[in-house]
């Protein structure tokens, strides 16, 4: 106890993650020694998402979500989303897209794209800052979920674009 807040915790994996990014990047291209570093770099950005969904991303959503539109916060909220958004589309676009192409057959393509097609089909469409957000338990509780949020937002349309 007594090692620093959330906060600090999360921008200090920032930096570990920055400087490991460093570290491969001084390497030569093609250097053998650049495998450890990545190495390194892959296991502390599993471990930060994972502590990230089991703690922070609940946290917010329980403390940060649901403001009324008329919220002093609510278009700062907004506005800060879509940037966020933006980075994470940008960069599945624009690196791990052309990367996952490369990598996979067309038909490995399309059988991802029907795994995705039915994991939106029952996945929840509210935050449940309860619910577990790694697996196993996300892909055992979230169609169960989606099935009551959807059952919830029958009258009111919500969800239908």
């Amino acid at each position: 106890m007594g090692h620093g807040g959330v906060i600090e915790e999360l921008t200090t994996d920032h930096r570990e993650v920055e400087e490991l990014f460093a570290k491969v990047e001084v390497q030569r291209v093609g250097d053998q020694q650049r495998r450890k570093p990545a190495d390194e770099l892959t296991i502390e950005l599993v471990r930060h998402s994972v502590a990230e969904g089991m703690h922070l991303y609940p946290a917010v959503r329980e403390h940060g979500e649901g403001l009324p539109a008329d919220h002093p916060r609510f278009d700062d909220l907004v506005a800060r989303l879509k940037l966020e958004v933006s980075e994470h589309v940008r960069d599945e676009e624009d690196r791990l897209f052309p990367m996952l192409a490369a990598a996979c057959t067309p038909q490995d393509l399309d059988q991802l794209g029907d795994r995705i097609r039915a994991a939106k089909m029952t996945a929840p469409t509210r935050p449940h800052p309860s619910a577990p957000d790694t697996p196993p338990g996300n892909k055992l509780l979230g169609p169960g979920a989606g099935l009551v949020d959807r059952a919830r937002a029958l009258p009111t349309g919500r969800g239908r674009g």
